[in-house]
């Protein structure tokens, strides 16, 4: 089906522009768990390859729920800075750590509390300022999977400025009830979701998805991601 712009929205980009928003979750304790079940460790060495395999199996067969609480570890790099990004915790909270090297003069880490897990981060330069932002995606817990965003802007000569991304308002939240995906698309932060009718199942959204394409904007305490343009698919 071919993506029509939504009332009040300009159109950005293509249905064929858009990828998943990959996770990168770690399954700590699966291959443990199986090396623990083997009587005799002198035997283990042989086994190796199989148990290895076995592990990696398992880990991409159970359900995204039952890594709840996975840790996540990625460095990204832009424009000469580099971001690693961390989380640890269990239950419907986790711990995020921001490490940054690189900038000059050196910038403090973020570390602060978000409601879910951390399933992803992208790095870009929305505003075209020749300094990167980083953008981390929480997904929430619950059957709605609702999405955030924990964003920061490097500032030249000071430290990570908060980027904000406002609620849904309007027409854009008509019909959402979560299962949020992000992803950088060109010069925008993309974000897709199921559109939901009346009558609709949490399993089951019959009215199509709609993406919205933000921009970073300067507003008068910080950046802000404003909506530009929506698509409708």
């Amino acid at each position: 089906m071919q993506a029509q712009p939504e009332a009040g929205g300009t159109g950005h980009g293509r249905a064929d522009d858009w990828a998943t928003f990959h996770t990168s979750r770690s399954t700590p304790g699966i291959l443990p768990a199986i090396l623990k079940t083997c009587p005799a460790p002198l035997s283990l060495k042989p086994l190796l390859p199989q148990l290895t395999a076995s592990a990696l199996l398992l880990a991409t067969a159970l359900p995204g729920s039952a890594w709840a609480g996975a840790a996540f570890n990625k460095t990204l790099e832009l424009q000469g800075i580099s971001f690693q990004v961390q989380s640890s915790g269990e239950g419907s909270q986790q711990q995020l750590t921001i490490t940054t090297t690189g900038a000059k003069p050196p910038l403090k880490p973020i570390r602060q509390t978000v409601n879910g897990q951390v399933v992803g981060a992208e790095v870009a330069d929305l505003n075209a300022n020749g300094l990167p932002e980083i953008y981390v995606v929480v997904q929430g817990a619950g059957s709605g999977s609702y999405g955030e965003v924990v964003a920061y802007a490097v500032i030249k000569g000071a430290e990570l400025s908060p980027i904000t991304l406002p609620e849904l308002t309007g027409a854009n939240a008509q019909g959402y009830q979560g299962h949020d995906q992000f992803q950088v698309v060109e010069s925008c932060l993309a974000r897709r979701f199921p559109i939901y009718k009346p009558g609709d199942s949490n399993a089951k959204a019959t009215g199509g998805q709609r993406q919205i394409c933000y921009k970073l904007k300067a507003g008068e305490a910080g950046w802000i991601l404003r909506p530009t343009s929506v698509l409708k698919f």
